[in-house]
């Protein structure tokens, strides 16, 4: 695979994609990009978003986080004209979508979760395809799509049926295809689920080449780690609400300075909670996945005393280990939610 992150590579993207941008600098480099409000979108008597707001700057790198089912693909199916809202408005790159969701189609790229490219088709000829869908020139669309193969390590199987593709190989081709058009705006559902470690950490390098380059983007993602390694900003959705909404160094800001201690225990221990929290009264404790604690204090955690208070309890415990804060603690503060539910296998989503 041959994305790089070198500062020549970055500088070769940001002047691809520049090009495409400068007759829509105008257009869309407002303060704000995407601007939603009271969006509302309801399946029968299920209420996939309820009434959120939220506002994108241009060029920043947004999350949309949140669980199975939380309304993201609702969300960003709106956005891109896939879906018409019950209620609210929403404009994109100072577009007006409200009435017309496909308005502002000329403007935005679009990754779905699952590729809509052409099995039958080779590499090549789906990105040429996609091309001339923007009403790219019969050239410009064959010159596009061998930039893109080269940059996304896809030169040798251009030829190749995209159904021959293995799964990493059909993800960056779908990537390929959402800025084959140079769009200023991208959208992106879930862009590394599924796909091995390489393909994944080659993706997350181009996103951070376009979000150099001035690129807007879109990111809807369950992988916590992921989001806070990218995004500028963050929302964390649930049950179609937005809970908490700002950037990533605000949001975790305040847990730093604690001090976090996991606890592992034998499966088959039983430990009194309450008889935990009374012990250790300065401590917030917490049961995490089967077998963990997670003892946390704004002071340094007595790994000592825990563990023989926990072992005079009739506890094995097998593992103490202090605990970096991240992002991660942030969303389990917020929603409730434990990161585990995050990262299981994608069921039914709306």
């Amino acid at each position: 695979m041959r994305i790089s992150s070198t500062a020549q590579h970055r500088n070769q993207i940001a002047e691809q994609v520049n090009r495409g941008v400068h007759e829509c600098i105008l257009v869309v480099m407002s303060e704000i990009c995407i601007q939603v409000s009271g969006l509302k979108k309801s399946f029968g008597d299920v209420m996939a978003v309820d009434g959120i707001s939220f506002s994108v700057r241009a060029g920043e790198i947004f999350g949309f986080l949140g669980p199975n089912g939380a309304g993201k693909t609702t969300t960003i199916n709106m956005l891109t004209g896939l879906a018409r809202p019950d209620a609210g408005t929403l404009a994109v790159g100072g577009v007006d979508c409200t009435k017309n969701p496909k308005a502002a189609q000329h403007l935005i790229g679009v990754v779905p979760d699952e590729s809509n490219l052409y099995p039958e088709l080779t590499g090549f000829g789906n990105l040429c395809f996609c091309g001339g869908l923007y009403g790219m020139s019969s050239g410009e669309r064959k010159s596009r799509a061998s930039e893109l193969l080269a940059l996304f390590g896809l030169e040798e199987s251009s030829g190749r049926k995209f159904g021959e593709y293995s799964r990493g190989m059909k993800r960056r081709l779908t990537i390929a295809a959402g800025i084959m058009h140079r769009p200023p705006v991208l959208f992106l559902d879930e862009p590394t689920t599924g796909v091995d470690v390489q393909s994944a950490r080659s993706i997350r390098v181009m996103l951070e080449d376009l979000h150099l380059s001035g690129t807007t983007v879109f990111l809807t993602t369950h992988y916590i780690e992921e989001a806070e390694r990218m995004c500028d900003r963050v929302a964390f959705i649930v049950k179609g609400k937005i809970v908490r909404e700002d950037t990533v160094v605000n949001l975790v800001r305040p847990v730093q300075g604690r001090e976090v201690m996991m606890v592992s225990l034998n499966r088959g221990d039983c430990i009194d909670m309450r008889a935990v929290a009374d012990a250790f009264p300065g401590y917030v404790v917490r049961a995490g996945a089967p077998g963990v604690l997670r003892f946390e204090s704004p002071e340094p955690v007595r790994a000592g005393l825990l563990v023989r208070f926990l072992e005079e309890q009739g506890a094995e415990v097998t593992e103490a280990r202090k605990k970096q804060q991240s992002l991660e603690d942030v969303f389990v503060d917020v929603t409730g939610i434990g990161a585990e539910s995050m990262n299981k296998e994608r069921g039914n989503r709306r």
